[in-house]
């Protein structure tokens, strides 16, 4: 499924009309004559059922045609799915490395066990998974089709340019794939990633069939147009070659590695600055301000370990866990699912930076939407972080306090003064030009678009949490 383009007041279709949202938040897929005969065919498939009961693709419905007509504005289609609602949405570039090979993993297992009963996938792009915490969902479920004779994998060149390519530079180059997929939606060409390649690297596993071949056959433009189907059937393509190469895939993927040093942000919580018992004071104070309702959607803005996420989702419905360090965010990943049957709201952790969010992307810039706009938060917290972003990334607090009252949410936040030591760090070597950074000044504008319910200076005297809401209806 792709993202959604302005439908109706208070619908929206994706480009190709298909994936629309109704006015109250449910998702659809509007489907043709041909794929909804495709999809009854699925319905029959032992390998789908099972995938939908484990939780692996998510689950789906078509609608009656009384149902249909109700939805309105659908004459001429064949049929209508109702998807299950993943939580919040989240986009490759904002997964940490872990994330990215659990969700190529997922398709590639999806591709073999759908194999098993002749059929296939016609897509292989990473933004066909969510994510349920941190549990991997496959949503485009109109994705498999039966596989006809001669067919290849028609999903490959997206799957390594989305998936195994980024993969392969983080684990063999140490290049974080972030940042290059944020910049492209169809990820990393076989010739940009090979040309970030070494002759070295013609050494490492899956280099030379799927990056160096790959480059090679993406420059050879001039063969000739004939039916590839009809060729790879007379050369006696056989789906066996698909798993195999499917196989081969997944031992691939399941032993890249990134062997990252430390980042600057890995070892915050051993180095923050927190006097004897301030840590306790700060758990306490965040516990009690979340257990003062329950709460729907909660973010934890510089997350760090996800000590105050894991608090925050003892009494809501999803925690969207976001840190611009990626070595923390996998760090985050890896330990939350090392935590199984763990109570509480699912957590998704997420890569993005507060001071470089990304905007509207694709289509008309709304296909891949900004964090805000994929849902709000009731609750915000935001956690010895407002330093960072204001003297280190040069955010005017005004403006900052200014988003936070934008979004409607209450605030649990901390303010960090000059005095304290994680300060000093950020001002040394550097002019102090942030004359605003002053907590009167701070609480000024923090009472201008919130009312503060509580106020609970730390012991080390350089440290005041504030449980605040928004007065911006």
């Amino acid at each position: 499924m792709s993202a959604f383009v302005n439908y109706e007041p208070g619908s929206y279709r994706d480009r190709s009309g298909r994936v629309f949202y109704d006015q109250n938040g449910g998702v659809f897929r509007a489907l043709s004559s041909n794929a909804l005969t495709a999809w009854n065919d699925l319905q029959q498939t032992r390998f789908f059922s099972r995938a939908v009961e484990s939780g692996s693709v998510i689950r789906s419905q078509a609608l009656s045609a009384t149902e249909i007509d109700q939805l309105g504005g659908l004459s001429g289609w064949g049929g209508v799915l109702r998807h299950d609602v993943i939580p919040f949405v989240s986009y490759p570039f904002e997964w940490s490395f872990g994330m990215l090979q659990d969700a190529a993993m997922l398709q590639l297992e999806l591709l073999d066990a759908a194999l098993s009963e002749d059929f296939t996938l016609k897509d292989g792009t990473a933004y066909n998974v969510q994510w349920r915490g941190v549990r991997p969902v496959f949503i485009d479920v109109v994705s498999f089709e039966r596989l006809a004779a001669g067919q290849a994998w028609a999903g490959y060149r997206q799957f390594c340019q989305t998936s195994l390519f980024p993969l392969m530079l983080q684990a063999y180059k140490h290049v974080p794939f972030q940042p290059w997929m944020r910049g492209r939606l169809d990820g990393i060409t076989p010739d940009e990633c090979w040309n970030l390649m070494s002759w070295r690297d013609l050494f490492r596993r899956g280099v030379p069939s799927h990056v160096c071949l790959h480059a090679w056959l993406q420059t050879r433009r001039a063969i000739p147009e004939k039916s590839t189907s009809s060729a790879l059937a007379e050369a006696g393509f056989r789906k066996e070659l698909i798993r195999a190469n499917a196989q081969g895939l997944k031992r691939i993927v399941s032993n890249l590695h990134w062997k990252s040093g430390p980042s600057a942000w890995s070892n915050y919580a051993d180095s923050n600055g927190y006097a004897p018992g301030d840590q306790r004071l700060k758990e306490n104070f965040v516990r009690e301000a979340v257990h003062s309702k329950r709460w729907g959607l909660v973010w934890d803005v510089g997350c760090n370990t996800g000590m105050y996420s894991r608090i925050a989702a003892e009494n809501s419905q999803q925690v969207v866990a976001i840190d611009s360090d990626p070595l923390t965010i996998e760090r985050l990943y890896q330990s939350l699912k090392s935590e199984p049957q763990r109570s509480g709201a699912p957590i998704l952790p997420l890569v993005s930076n507060l001071a470089d969010q990304t905007g509207g992307l694709g289509w008309r810039g709304i296909e891949r939407k900004s964090l805000a706009d994929r849902g709000r938060p009731e609750l915000t917290l935001c956690l010895a972080l407002i330093h960072h972003l204001v003297i280190g990334a040069g955010i005017p607090i005004s403006e900052l306090i200014d988003w936070f009252a934008e979004l409607g949410t209450s605030l649990i936040i901390e303010f960090v003064t000059k005095d304290d030591p994680m300060v000093h760090e950020l001002l040394k070597n550097r002019t102090d030009r942030d004359n605003d950074y002053e907590q009167a000044v701070f609480e000024r504008l923090l009472s201008s678009k919130f009312e503060v319910s509580r106020k609970e200076p730390l012991g080390s005297g350089t440290r005041t949490l504030y449980f605040a809401h928004s007065r911006v209806p």
